[in-house]
């Protein structure tokens, strides 16, 4: 993968300090606003509106805390009730005038269609694609983005984000040739069920058992890999996001079912422990953590079993057998639901289970979307990486129910530039307050297939905070910077910070001019995408760039 190399000194005409100097009088200003988003609904699903700030009730880690951001959509179209320098107040136009809302970036919707052919009975899958198709096109706001990938052991973009809804119908299309892996998977439990029924001892069938247990834990930990993976691009994008998870489920206990099979087959005859060892590949602690990375990044899932209503296999006359249970087939059920239920309920989102016909469930779904409350507040303690729960409640109305994310993840300021650095460089992602730019220069050949590209940052002067130092003016910028080859291998985030001192008598010219500090990085042949993650310490002010650039071609 591309990397970044030691960095050079300031490409700058004034003298700098070092960071020891600046710690004297430097405090880091870091602004931190938490959002959490929250679905209201009455006892039959409907989405309850009309609901403002003090209706509200927000606790962290058992504590009541003050919202500061208050921020409400009604049927698509945000409404007033923000106090002055808050989220920006959106009134809604006059009725017989409607013209377009512009939507904040930190309330804009990215949602990933997230299709899990390693986990999927193409059949299944194909049926409820033509409904997530009619969903996307019919049911989202023009200004949400979407995206769609799936999980074929391992992930493949199929389409970038889009707010066109015709490019994502279009590769649904696609995905439906894609072949889906979960029948084998029924083919490997069909065998290892048969080989059980025909052991003669408990511990020839439990091996049986344990051999399915542990080829379904290994594919487990892919899976939930792959969802860590995607989880953690999407943690430095700012608004909501949310994952359509379409699957045929998967098990919290990998092969708990065939376990149960043991029990059954040889109850009274020295099984009694059996049970107990299917714990041993309880995955329950990988999902909780899976759900706390979702939180922490602003992440729902909503979830669809594309199985839809399940029925025993043993009904079936291909299963038949003396053996075939309805506690074996509710236990293989209920074990591959509980997990989406599970990362649901915990991120705030929806579980679309045990229906065939999805179509009323996805319309639940836009209704999340369109109608929700954002209530933002100031934590007061230090951003140390630390988890911590929160709650919402409405004030005197038990009748209504209340979804959200259960915690957050206070990120510190290097893990906040960091993931958006990375969400810069997959989603080209960019926000530059700052006014910043980047340039390519200087590109040389190493020793085998290797090149040295310097990438120039430069940012107007202007746009920092500069504090009086003595006989100086002082500022301090600093630099996330990774890259990303045209496979897909990309580079560890690397962290640069830039201390920059001026002469009391040159900081009005200096004002006007730009400020460049250069880093070489060393790339492969072929295209590579550099990101730049940028923060004015003193100012607090953050941008995020990107841009491509081919060794030798020079940027793009």
């Amino acid at each position: 993968a591309p990397a970044p190399a030691a960095g050079e000194a300031p490409a700058a005409t004034a003298p700098e300090t070092t960071p020891d100097d600046l710690e004297v009088f430097v405090d880091t200003v870091d602004v931190r606003v938490v959002n959490v988003d929250v679905f209201v609904t009455d006892k039959k699903g409907n989405p309850v509106s009309g609901l403002d700030r003090d209706d509200f009730e927000l606790v962290e880690d058992g504590r009541p805390v003050a919202i500061t951001n208050f921020y409400a959509v009604e049927e698509g179209r945000p409404r007033g009730g923000l106090a002055p320098g808050q989220i920006a107040d959106l009134p809604l136009p006059p009725p017989d005038a409607p013209q377009p809302i512009e939507i904040p970036e930190e309330q804009r919707l990215h949602l990933v269609v997230y299709v899990d052919n390693f986990n999927i009975r193409p059949a299944n899958r194909n049926r409820v694609l033509d409904d997530v198709g009619y969903f996307l096109t019919t049911q989202l706001d023009r200004d949400d983005r979407v995206m769609l990938v799936t999980y074929d052991r391992t992930l493949n973009v199929r389409q970038a984000f889009t707010s066109d809804p015709r490019l994502i119908a279009g590769a649904l299309d696609e995905v439906e040739r894609v072949t889906g892996h979960a029948v084998a998977r029924d083919d490997e439990r069909r065998r290892i069920l048969e080989q059980i029924e025909e052991s003669r001892t408990v511990s020839a069938a439990a091996s049986y058992a344990r051999m399915h247990a542990e080829s379904m834990d290994n594919d487990l930990r892919f899976t939930i890999g792959a969802l860590k993976e995607l989880i953690g691009t999407l943690a430095g994008l700012p608004g909501r996001k949310a994952i359509l998870y379409v699957s045929d489920g998967v098990p919290m206990v990998p092969g708990q079912d065939v376990f149960y099979a043991v029990d059954a087959q040889f109850a009274g005859q020295g099984a009694s422990g059996i049970l107990t060892d299917s714990m041993t590949y309880d995955a329950s602690r990988e999902f909780r953590e899976l759900a706390a990375q979702a939180n922490a990044s602003r992440v729902s899932f909503y979830t669809l079993d594309a199985a839809g209503l399940r029925l025993d296999s043993s009904f079936s006359a291909q299963n038949a057998r003396p053996t075939a249970s309805h506690l074996i087939d509710s236990t293989f059920n209920s074990n591959h639901q509980s997990p989406l239920r599970f990362l649901a309920d915990t991120t705030g989102g929806m579980a679309i289970v045990n229906t065939n016909n999805v179509l009323p469930a996805l319309g639940r779904v836009a209704r999340d979307f369109d109608t929700y409350y954002s209530l933002g507040f100031s934590p007061t303690h230090a951003a140390n990486g630390r988890y911590h729960r929160v709650e919402v409640r409405v004030v005197g109305r038990r009748d209504l129910v209340v979804r959200h994310r259960e915690g957050y993840r206070d990120k510190t300021i290097e893990a906040r530039m960091t993931d958006g650095t990375v969400a810069a460089l997959h989603f080209d992602s960019e926000s530059n307050p700052l006014g910043a730019r980047l340039r390519f220069t200087d590109t040389t050949r190493q020793e085998g297939r290797f090149y040295q590209v310097n990438v120039d940052v430069e940012v107007p002067i202007g746009e920092l905070v500069l504090v009086p130092h003595g006989e100086t003016h002082e500022a301090r910028l600093r630099l996330f910077i990774a890259a990303r080859d045209s496979e897909g291998d990309s580079s560890p985030v690397q962290q640069l910070t830039v201390p920059i001192s001026i002469p009391n008598g040159e900081v009005e010219a200096a004002r006007k001019q730009l400020y460049r500090y250069s880093v070489p990085l060393v790339m492969r042949p072929g295209a590579h995408r550099v990101a730049v993650g940028l923060r004015d310490e003193l100012g607090g002010e953050e941008a995020f760039l990107t841009t491509t650039v081919i060794p030798g071609r020079g940027g793009a």
